[in-house]
């Protein structure tokens, strides 16, 4: 009887164990995706974008790359389960949950969103400690690549990404002995233009194949320097095959007509240059590894082992979960039931009247109005627009009247600054500036708007913008990024416009009646901007 009792104490108490481990990790899942759930959701909904398509495979591929570090992460916790800096963990997913609430109450995503993974890296570092977090630090950092980019990174990206493959393109295209003509973003090939739109930056090649190399970087086996070196490589990989596709489509429609450049073939050509990329990608590797002092065969220059399956397909982690995992476990449990009970953040929708009812007259302006073409429509996202051109009656010229009005923010549709717009319509910015308009006033004073000369050619522009941001005119776009979340957390509004107005400078006009003509226009349609971009 006395040699039963020892037999059954260990069994119940592995069961028991075994099933603290399995609560805690259903009670830190579930909190976690409770918590987090509509940056979730708008993070999935990204996926189905050709520039985030690989983002469903990252946590699929982390994952396994936790896994293969089973064996060293049960010798990292064994064998008295202690953890050293764990108790760390705790703070950081108490830190991660602060961003997620910042994130639901000011309805701005990307907050959720790396508050989740910053959640995730707490909880994993209060379940193994600072000796187990050295070993999957690599898998956890590669969820990066399945977060979209904040929309005003995302959108000047591709601005700077659209010219540079543009210029390259137009190289490619001119060593074939075709004359052509570069402007901005549109190549003119006499008959023919092109435009070199935002699904031509090179985006959707460039973040899958910078996390395709992240990834290969991490299981090369070589120096640290060759893994840095693959890495940046996917940039320039990118930029110059990106360009090279464009230069070739180019030659096609200067050789066979411009539906060489649309339809099927469009397509085709840029899933076998994203693969092409791949190749260089490889062959670089390969480069590398035949200069190395160890040369490996390829079966042998990348790390996928596996792990020993005869210990259980899981890593044993201890006889029972340590106290700081326990606590960010609770933690995320408790703060998953509390946000079931938070209401629902819907933005404040303050009312307005409809910018297609801007008054075609205002003081001596006479205007007209115009339309954007529905391709540009889906870029830019807006909720309503007016595009307008402007006559004085006493032959003072004309300026063009833009407002783009979003009554949401928060969903990646944010105003796009005209900064990152102008060079892609070939326009030269000659200056850069902030200047105050005189007899216009806001409730902080004067108002302050940024001014820009801009010139393609003999032609010189004069424009004045600023954005409109629930009472604030700001010049700013990092402010506006600020105020989009304060004022979300404490107004519960994340609607905005931005202004802009161009007017042309004549051959000898100076540039300070420019300015004045825009003055003009500004004392007279301010004062009723407010009906259509509410404070």
């Amino acid at each position: 009887m006395s040699d039963a009792r020892p037999r059954v104490e260990p069994a119940r108490r592995a069961g028991g164990n075994a099933g603290s481990w399995f609560l805690t990790f259903i009670l830190a899942i579930a909190g976690l995706g409770i918590v987090f759930w509509d940056g979730l959701v708008f993070m999935a909904e990204h996926w189905d974008t050709e520039e985030y398509s690989h983002g469903s495979l990252i946590p699929i591929i982390a994952a396994f790359l936790v896994w293969q570090q089973k064996d060293a992460l049960q010798a990292a916790v064994q064998p008295d389960g202690r953890r050293a800096g764990a108790a760390v963990g705790v703070g950081v997913v108490l830190f991660g949950l602060f961003a997620g609430l910042l994130g639901e109450l000011s309805t701005v995503y990307l907050i959720l969103q790396y508050g989740f993974l910053v959640t995730i890296y707490g909880a994993a570092l209060s379940l193994v400690g600072w000796r187990g977090l050295r070993l999957i630090w690599a898998p956890l950092l590669y969820l990066v690549f399945m977060v979209p980019l904040p929309s005003f990174l995302y959108v000047n990206l591709s601005a700077e990404l659209q010219l540079i493959s543009s210029q390259i393109g137009v190289a490619v295209i001119r060593l074939f002995g075709i004359p052509v003509f570069l402007e901005g973003n549109v190549i003119d090939l006499g008959i023919y233009k092109l435009q070199v739109v935002e699904a031509c930056s090179g985006l959707r090649y460039l973040f899958p194949l910078m996390s395709f190399g992240y990834l290969c970087a991490y299981l090369y086996r070589g120096p640290l320097w060759h893994r840095g070196l693959l890495f940046a490589a996917t940039i320039p990989i990118t930029i110059f095959m990106n360009s090279i596709r464009i230069g070739v489509i180019g030659i096609l429609v200067d050789r066979w007509g411009i539906e060489q450049a649309e339809g099927a073939l469009h397509l085709f050509e840029g899933w076998v240059v994203f693969m092409v990329c791949v190749a260089i990608l490889f062959a670089g590797i390969v480069i590398l590894n035949r200069f190395s002092r160890e040369r490996r065969p390829l079966a042998e220059m990348f790390r996928i082992d596996l792990p020993d399956l005869r210990n259980g397909w899981v890593p044993r982690l201890g006889r029972a979960p340590g106290r700081a995992w326990i606590v960010s476990a609770l933690l995320l449990a408790t703060a998953g039931a509390a946000s079931l009970f938070l209401a629902d953040r819907s933005n404040l929708l303050p009312p307005r009247e409809e910018l297609s009812a801007f008054p075609l007259r205002v003081g001596d302006w006479h205007g007209q109005r115009r339309t954007i073409e529905p391709p540009v429509l889906r870029t830019l996202k807006l909720t309503d627009y007016a595009l307008m051109d402007f006559i004085n009656s006493k032959g003072r010229g004309g300026v063009n009247y833009y407002v783009a009005y979003y009554e949401s923010q928060r969903k990646g549709e944010a105003v796009h600054s005209p900064r990152s717009c102008i060079p892609g319509d070939g326009w030269q910015i000659e200056y850069l500036g902030k200047t105050a308009v005189d007899g216009v006033t806001t409730g902080s004073g004067k108002l302050i708007v940024n001014r820009v000369v801009i010139a393609k050619g003999e032609t010189r522009q004069v424009v004045y913008y600023w954005f409109a941001q629930r009472g604030r005119h700001l010049t700013n776009e990092y402010l506006v990024k600020w105020y989009l979340f304060w004022d979300g957390l404490t107004r519960n509004r994340t609607d905005g416009a931005l202004v802009r107005l161009v007017t042309p400078l004549g051959r000898n006009e100076p540039e300070s009646a420019a300015d004045g003509r825009l003055g003009d226009f500004l004392r007279d349609t301010f004062p009723i901007l407010n009906e259509y971009v509410p404070d």
